[in-house]
């Protein structure tokens, strides 16, 4: 049986990078695809650029939300697919076969959830690769140190959305962290780490765009950490700092993609 894999795109007024990331899940080569858009009621030319260069059938929600966290939970909740992954509107898919990749990793029941490597590229200029995000195998612990997959390669089954829920939405920065916790860690999904890169994200994600949202983030996460039962003070921010660290260190070596 092929996998069917339902891909959620979230966006408001994404009208100048939204078609490269439409665009990029059009010509991925796995057959059973699913494309949801969840806009937030955009005042720009989304919309119609989604009906203009969407080439896989699935809802469009167009109407405003709470927020990115609300969204995707309207994305969770609209999905039929047997696997479930989210692309940014200002993302795009390194390459025509990752979709295909990871299906072939969800051929075996063992596995609950995958993810893999992600580079961030210029804002301005998407072949321009500024850092690399390079993960790792899961081992027990990881995420409750702070450390996370990658949220835009991590390709979870539908299933265990159902039975565990989806995005904590009082969180407004962390909530991509808090699910990954609770999967991962709290309910042990089986996770498989997908090496290679398989997302290009442009720079200026919400939880680094400030001081004030860093700050924020880091409060979040604690939070998270704390309702399932995890210690969070200062050796986690210390941890993840050396983390980030790492990242950069990666992107003065990281391969041409």
């Amino acid at each position: 049986m092929v996998t069917k894999i339902s891909i959620i795109t979230v966006c408001y007024n994404s009208a100048s990078t939204i078609r490269d990331t439409l665009r990029s899940v059009a010509d991925q080569t796995h057959p059973h695809i699913e494309h949801i858009i969840v806009d937030g009621g955009s005042s720009d030319e989304t919309v119609s650029l989604v009906q203009q260069y969407r080439r896989h059938s699935g809802p469009l929600v167009s109407e405003p939300d709470r927020g990115i966290y609300d969204a995707m939970n309207k994305g969770l909740a609209l999905a039929s697919g047997d696997v479930v992954g989210f692309l940014n509107s200002d993302d795009a898919y390194a390459d025509t076969n990752v979709l295909s990749r990871v299906a072939e990793v969800f051929a075996m029941q063992t596995v609950d959830a995958c993810y893999g490597d992600l580079v961030y590229v210029a804002a301005n200029n998407p072949n321009r690769v500024v850092r690399y995000w390079r993960s790792r195998p899961y081992q027990p612990g990881l995420c409750s140190r702070g450390w996370m997959p990658a949220h835009p390669t991590f390709y979870v089954r539908r299933q265990a959305y159902q039975r565990y829920g989806g995005f904590d939405d009082s969180l407004r920065i962390a909530a991509d962290f808090e699910i990954c916790l609770r999967l991962l860690e709290v309910q042990r999904l089986r996770v498989t780490y997908l090496p290679g890169v398989l997302v290009r994200m442009r720079t200026g994600g919400v939880s680094n765009a400030s001081l004030r949202n860093v700050v924020r983030s880091n409060r979040e996460v604690a939070q998270a950490l704390r309702k399932h039962g995890f210690p969070a003070g200062l050796p986690l921010i210390l941890g993840k700092l050396a983390s980030k660290l790492a990242q950069l260190r990666w992107s003065l070596m990281a391969p041409r993609v």
